[in-house]
């Protein structure tokens, strides 16, 4: 058994369709929960952009946290617990921030060039992980040099892409549903305006300081270029951001909520805690969701690290008419415990997606993203629109937490997380074993 900062520590890895991918690590993590006596489960998921090398490094220095906040007494009734970690793996496509760069657009400071957006085939590609889809690809490809100067090119370019793509999980509140529903031509005429959005300094606090500046962020998304070549490269980013979150919902809606069930049904008394960043936020969120016509799970507390899905996600009516894709988390009691969402003005990455969902659905304003939008996301701007949030801030350890079952709690982050995936803090170590001690 292998552990990790003394707690012991189980590595369940999943395919894209959300199978685990080798039953001998459930198989492992089931005895042992079984046979340990073990109280508490945390289970938690890396998100977009990283590989397993990523994710681990990830897993090592957050659970040191909270081995440090434990170790130091630091919630007396955590620590009479029993931990055991479920460590997620999922096939999130890597993206390293300079491939993201164009030299040439660079250079030029407004183009984006034809082999750039080869590359963004390319790496699209390689995220579908679909041998089927090659020929669809291959015809794509052969487009790219007619884009600038051929309409006819540029609808059939979009239309094949979005051909690419599954549309279980389209949704209103990230312009997913407008994305593949508007014209091929005038999508792309949309997205190739520029989508230059700033990160806005809150009104005190750690963030008083921060200067506006241009998100930018780990996908390569929100860029100030324009141009149909831009149209092009935001279509595929786009495209890429919403295979990576409709991936994260099947591995969380199918995989590890099955997973869970299976050790639910072995040992009803263990405590399940769900922690998720990045995607994996969405992941744990989609876990605790579960599928469709299933009784509730019964998860114990969920913590949202900087997560990147819509700031709507948990919304009543957030437009006058639709409600979150999970709001039935809030509403179906699907968590005993407290609700945690940590955000911070300084995360540029998690709200990546969204000046393009803005362009997407036909909005023109200059900045785009902040809580004030239809389109932002969580781990930017805390849960909007949500009756049963409880506005907060991030604590040091030596300040308490009144966490209530029944509450989303937004943690306002600003003057501890520098960035998006900034996350390896005793505070936020805090909150959780706070949360965790408290449902």
């Amino acid at each position: 058994m292998q552990t990790v900062s003394r707690f012991p520590y189980f590595e369940i890895e999943f395919t894209k369709d959300g199978a685990a991918a080798d039953a001998a690590q459930v198989a492992a993590l089931h005895d042992f929960v079984v046979q340990s006596g073990t109280t508490d489960l945390l289970v938690i998921s890396h998100g977009w952009n990283n590989d397993m090398a990523d994710a681990r490094d990830l897993y090592a220095r957050f659970l040191a946290c909270v081995r440090a906040v434990l170790d130091q007494g630091l919630v007396p009734a955590a620590a009479t617990r029993s931990f055991a970690v479920m460590a997620v793996l999922w096939p999130s496509k890597k993206f390293a921030d300079e491939e993201l760069i164009p030299s040439g657009a660079a250079a030029l400071g407004s183009a984006v060039s034809i082999a750039f957006v080869q590359q963004q085939l390319d790496r699209l590609d390689g995220a579908l992980q679909a041998p089927d889809k090659s020929p669809t690809l291959a015809r794509a490809r052969t487009l790219v040099p007619a884009l600038e100067n051929s309409p006819k090119a540029q609808e059939e370019f979009a239309n094949l892409i979005r051909s690419l793509l599954p549309q279980t999980d389209a949704q209103a509140e990230d312009a997913s549903t407008d994305f593949f529903n508007r014209n091929g031509k005038e999508l792309m005429d949309r997205l190739a305006k520029p989508t230059s959005t700033t990160v806005r300094a809150a009104a005190g606090g750690g963030a008083a300081a921060i200067p506006a500046m241009p998100i930018g962020g780990a996908a390569g998304l929100g860029e100030t270029f324009s141009g149909i070549l831009s149209a092009a490269r935001n279509l595929l980013n786009y495209s890429t951001y919403y295979l990576m979150k409709e991936r994260a919902g099947t591995v969380g809606r199918r995989g590890v909520n099955g997973v869970l069930r299976q050790l639910k049904a072995a040992r009803p008394p263990l405590h399940l805690h769900l922690v998720g960043h990045s995607f994996g936020g969405r992941l744990v969120t989609a876990a605790t969701d579960g599928p469709a016509g299933e009784n509730a799970l019964g998860i114990d507390t969920l913590t949202l690290l900087q997560a990147a899905f819509s700031h709507n996600g948990f919304a009543s009516k957030y437009d006058g008419t639709n409600d979150g894709g999970f709001r039935a988390v809030v509403t179906g009691h699907k968590v005993r415990g407290p609700i945690l969402v940590t955000h911070s003005v300084q995360d540029r990455a998690v709200g990546v997606a969204y000046p393009l969902a803005s362009r997407v659905s036909g909005q023109d304003a200059a900045a785009l993203g902040d809580e004030n939008d239809r389109f932002g996301g969580i781990g930017r701007n805390g849960a909007q629109h949500t009756p049963e949030r409880v506005v907060g801030t991030l604590q040091p350890t030596t300040m308490p937490y009144a966490f209530q079952p029944g509450k989303v709690f937004n943690l306002n982050a600003d003057s501890i997380i520098a960035e998006h995936s900034d996350i390896c803090h005793n505070e936020v170590a805090f909150a959780l074993l706070t949360a965790i001690a408290a449902s």
